[in-house]
């Protein structure tokens, strides 16, 4: 469907770019921003259906004229877009909502400050005034350097977070998340500094060995140094990534000039890292969105174990194209590292080996993805994915008696993810049947094999 004659849409057309979208009504207010992997499609999305809630589809009715930003980054994009609510409040990122459900990224005020995550509710507990977004104002005792937001979604703002450690080095501990969110706060901040003093000189954190933290476990660096990497940190949540390549690059010459390789070389390492950031599926919720404009949802993979007593473990994975059965794309996958009949350890070997960075780059990433299993094997899957940065929609179809009682398991936090498996819950099945017969025929064939030896 094209967009109705009377929309004013900024340039006459909208870029594939991943960006900010903005719509306005007649009278010039702003009524509502969004995120975009692609600015073109999710606008799009809009036009292109009947809404079943009232709140959209008031909205869509409503906009009148349409404006954007384009950023290089799904991760900027995120940025921006928080930056933007939190700045002007419109009225449809607000309406309906829990204000104390947002959630927040609070850099501490410590000897070594961290990232942490918050929702507004937790930030009250802990004194803060928060207005009518959620977002807090003010505070006598301030215990954070900045605390941004409001973000929408957890996963995606952690996995912004696991992309950019990868420039901006920064100490957690080994804790930068729980479930999404950091430490219960029980009024106060937990403090990690006496920690780090008994630490200090010890032990490394794996963080450290693969160059995402600065060594503040070990004592390798001086606060007012680390420092300087949270300034970074806070300047790219403040949308001032050009700042920190601008001075990446004056620091990378005046270390050559100096002859001083080592460090240019470490600042040559940072400025490519954050210059290629690879966000893939940063924001679920619209890939989510844009699957569920029509009966056919994107690519989705299907994934399912078998083996009889632990023996001859096999993995599965089998592809819908537009709810079509893809068999050239289909997978199977000897299990080489779990013994006897761990489904868990089995599922997250099979996720591992296809996310690898090769079999990503040669298959792409899936709209969605079907797991043969409960919560057990859902959970396995999501930490798998989460390891790589990635956050694709995920559903779990635990088996009933028969076909009608299978149960739908996925993130119900994510009202979009929900309304669709719901929707397409037979073509869920339908995909999750070829994974399982896949899977026992190449178990099967592998066990026969076995016998003739």
């Amino acid at each position: 469907m094209p967009f109705p004659k009377n929309i004013i849409i900024k340039s006459g057309k909208l870029p594939e770019n991943p960006g900010v979208y903005f719509y306005y009504d007649p009278k010039g207010k702003l009524l509502y921003v969004g995120k975009a992997t692609s600015l073109k499609r999710r606008v799009s999305s809009y036009f292109n259906k009947t809404h079943d809630d009232f709140k959209t589809g008031e909205l869509v009715s409503r906009i009148y004229r349409i404006e954007y930003e384009t950023t290089e980054t799904v991760i900027e994009a995120l940025v921006l877009e928080a930056n933007m609510i939190r700045k002007f409040l419109p009225p449809f990122n607000i309406k309906g909502k829990d204000d104390k459900s947002f959630l927040y990224l609070c850099i501490t005020r410590e000897k070594f400050p961290r990232p942490l995550m918050y929702r507004g509710g937790e930030l009250e507990d802990m004194g803060y005034v928060l207005n009518k977004l959620g977002a807090p104002e003010s505070r006598r005792d301030k215990k954070f350097l900045a605390i941004f937001g409001p973000y929408t979604s957890g996963p995606s703002l952690c996995a912004s977070l696991k992309l950019i450690r990868k420039s901006i080095p920064f100490c957690t501990q080994g804790r930068i998340v729980r479930r999404g969110l950091s430490p219960k706060p029980q009024g106060t901040v937990p403090s990690h500094d006496d920690a780090l003093s008994d630490r200090q000189k010890t032990r490394a954190c794996f963080y450290y060995h693969i160059k995402q933290c600065p060594g503040v476990c070990v004592g390798a660096i001086e606060p007012k140094e680390y420092r300087k990497y949270i300034r970074d940190l806070i300047r790219i949540f403040s949308g001032k990534k050009k700042d920190i390549i601008r001075d990446l690059k004056r620091g990378m010459n005046e270390a050559s000039a100096a002859q001083e390789y080592e460090r240019a070389a470490l600042l040559r390492n940072r400025l490519y890292a954050l210059t290629h950031i690879h966000d893939v599926a940063v924001i679920t919720s619209e890939r989510v969105a844009e699957a569920d404009q029509g009966a056919k949802l994107g690519r989705i993979e299907a994934y399912d174990i078998s083996n009889i007593s632990g023996t001859n473990s096999v993995g599965s994975m089998t592809v819908a194209i537009n709810g079509e059965p893809a068999p050239s794309e289909y997978r199977k996958f000897k299990i080489r590292t779990v013994k006897g009949a761990d489904d868990f350890a089995s599922m997250a070997e099979v996720l591992s080996r296809r996310f690898s960075d090769k079999n990503r780059a040669a298959w792409g990433v899936p709209d969605l993805i079907v797991i043969d299993g409960g919560s057990g094997q859902v959970h396995a899957a999501r930490k798998v994915l989460l390891s790589y940065g990635l956050d694709i929609p995920l559903v779990g179809l635990a088996k009933g008696f028969d076909r009608k009682q299978d149960v739908l398991v996925f993130d119900r936090n994510n009202p979009e993810l929900k309304k669709s498996a719901e929707r397409f819950k037979l073509i869920l099945q339908k995909v999750r049947d070829e994974a399982h017969r896949f899977a026992v025929a190449y178990h099967r064939n592998l066990r026969g094999r076995m016998m003739f030896k």
